[in-house]
């Protein structure tokens, strides 16, 4: 009989704080993050097959290879199965969201539960992020995304995710960094009682590599003013390497009145109200 399709959802990835804490002779920059994932992503669809293959749909499905250079066709052979896998594109790519790692993290977990067997453990080949998009859930990510931490009872966060259109090149943003030895979080991350303490004690950490981006790709620059413009936003800060931006909210009531607002005034732009854990 055959077996049915396995569906798998490929959340978003936001990088609540990003801090560049240096960078290894070979290269590679080591950080500290506070990552939580949204209640949006695309959805990853795998049925066995003789040879693996990949169809990508949906609106934002343009541009995205279906080829050996997508991670989640490298993701498949990683774990020695065979399968088509349809991926419903719903988020932007090159965005500061994970999409690619996400999509990847997803093929990973689908294919172990249709055959069994446990993802390898060298899954940092396939990126920097997918570990943590493999643990899918709120994470503290330290060295080159090896080490991964679940943060438990994390307050839920209620977000606008707001991306321009316009790409953001990591190595590029990356290559204007003009300090990378920055301090990292305490070492003790607090207990938040609430949203609104969780979103003060964001406040006094930071993204990295926004300065850089905000060079590197200026209308970012626009999307966190128009972010910070709306109502009761309590934090804008951009996600990983840009150039999607979010805004925390104290309600989520808050944070799709701002995501309605700012989709008027921005038709052109992707704009969507989430909730973030």
């Amino acid at each position: 009989m055959p077996h049915p399709p396995i569906t798998e959802t490929a959340p978003a990835k936001i990088n609540l704080t990003l801090h560049v804490t240096g960078r290894r002779d070979d290269g590679f920059h080591l950080l500290d993050s506070l990552v939580v994932f949204a209640d949006l992503g695309d959805i990853l669809t795998i049925v066995p097959a003789d040879q693996n293959s990949l169809t990508v749909i949906g609106p934002m499905a343009p541009g995205v290879p279906e080829t050996q250079d997508n991670l989640v066709l490298r993701a498949a052979a990683m774990m020695g199965q065979r399968a088509h896998m349809t991926l419903d594109k719903q988020l932007p790519s090159a965005a500061g969201i994970g999409g690619g790692s996400s999509d990847a993290a997803a093929c990973l977990r689908g294919l172990s539960r249709m055959s069994g067997e446990t993802p390898p453990d060298d899954v940092l080949r396939l990126g920097a992020d997918v570990p943590v998009c493999l643990l899918a859930r709120s994470a503290r990510m330290r060295g080159i995304g090896e080490d991964t931490q679940p943060v438990p009872n994390l307050p839920t966060l209620h977000a606008i995710l707001v991306n321009p259109g316009v790409p953001a090149s990591t190595p590029a943003i990356f290559r204007r960094l003009r300090q990378r030895d920055n301090p990292a979080m305490p070492n003790d991350l607090p207990t938040w009682p609430d949203t609104m303490a969780l979103i003060r004690w964001l406040a006094c950490q930071r993204n990295d590599l926004q300065d850089p981006a905000l060079e590197e790709v200026p209308v970012i620059t626009d999307v966190l003013e128009d972010i910070a413009a709306t109502s009761d936003c309590g934090l804008a800060r951009m996600s990983g390497s840009g150039a999607t931006c979010f805004g925390l909210y104290p309600e989520a009531i808050s944070a799709a009145n701002a995501a309605t607002a700012l989709s008027a005034k921005r038709p052109e732009w992707w704009v969507r109200s989430v909730r973030l854990s």
